[in-house]
């Protein structure tokens, strides 16, 4: 058994397409098939149903997809592990990461792990906090820094790095002190329920029995900032994104969220992931 022919059968499987597998093992489409060809040859048996454009698992693939995952992880893990003996910190470092922290969190931190460690080629994606920690734990991903899921993860290692505070902010400032039941009659602009920073403001309305009606959501803070501006509702954001907005007296508890890494405790992190770890906590605050 070849562990490239079990990848490609991993990819196919996942990305449900022998072309978007290609494109993400950076492989040609032909290469991928002879690949998955090779494993269907060596269980005497086929491992895809295709149909037109489409395919699916057979029920021997659906049999063969999870102990492909468990043995494909293994072998990297002992490659990691091999690696790791050596004192050298190079190859490839895969990072999941918000859009909101890659934009105002995390340049300091890159600009100080690539000029301590120069061979180690950075891959990072831009992914919503939620989306990355499910790559952190099917192993696509080796580490991410993102928002901190409120009630944690029981299945992953969450280590905070920067408190968040949260503010209401509005275009205009409402004099005084304003209530949240008083707020809750008033347009708003809102990150998705699907978010951790959706969920954190939803609650502490649903604490006291009062529901919102946005009047637009969207999971990019950064936009939420705009609409908020030109006037479309007040919002909670982040406090180092008020700018020009103004931010409400509102008569509740301070709110914050928490950002950090998260790993998964069943995966060895390489030598480039335990120093962008070390380096990542240099920056905590």
């Amino acid at each position: 058994m070849n562990f490239n022919d079990i990848q490609a059968f991993i990819a196919v499987a996942e990305q449900k397409s022998f072309s978007a597998a290609a494109e993400h093992l950076h492989l040609t489409q032909p290469a991928v098939t002879k690949r998955v060809q090779n494993l269907e040859s060596s269980y005497n048996t086929a491992l895809f149903d295709r149909i037109g454009k489409r395919i699916s698992l057979t029920h021997a693939g659906e049999v063969l997809l999870p102990n492909a995952r468990a043995l494909l992880s293994m072998v990297q893990d002992t490659q990691r592990e091999i690696h790791n003996l050596s004192n050298q910190v190079q190859g490839s470092l895969r990072i999941a990461t918000s859009h909101h922290i890659g934009l105002h969190r995390l340049a300091p931190v890159l600009r100080a792990f690539t000029a301590a460690y120069p061979e180690v080629a950075l891959n990072i994606t831009f992914e919503d906090s939620e989306v990355a920690h499910g790559l952190v734990r099917s192993g696509d991903t080796e580490l991410a820094i993102v928002t901190l899921a409120p009630t944690g993860e029981a299945d992953l290692v969450s280590r905070q790095i920067w408190n968040d505070p949260l503010i209401f902010v509005a275009n205009q400032p409402i004099p005084g002190r304003i209530g949240l039941p008083e707020l809750a009659k008033l347009p708003c602009v809102l990150p998705g329920l699907s978010t951790y920073t959706g969920r954190i403001v939803d609650q502490r309305f649903r604490e006291m029995d009062l529901s919102l009606s946005p009047a637009m959501s969207t999971n990019y803070l950064e936009t939420i900032g705009m609409l908020v501006s030109v006037g479309l509702g007040w919002s909670v954001l982040p406090a180092t994104m008020q700018e020009d907005l103004s931010a409400l007296e509102v008569e509740t508890p301070p709110m914050a969220r928490q950002l950090g890494c998260v790993t998964n405790p069943h995966r060895v992190l390489s030598r480039p992931a335990t120093k962008f770890l070390e380096t990542l906590s240099a920056f905590a605050d």
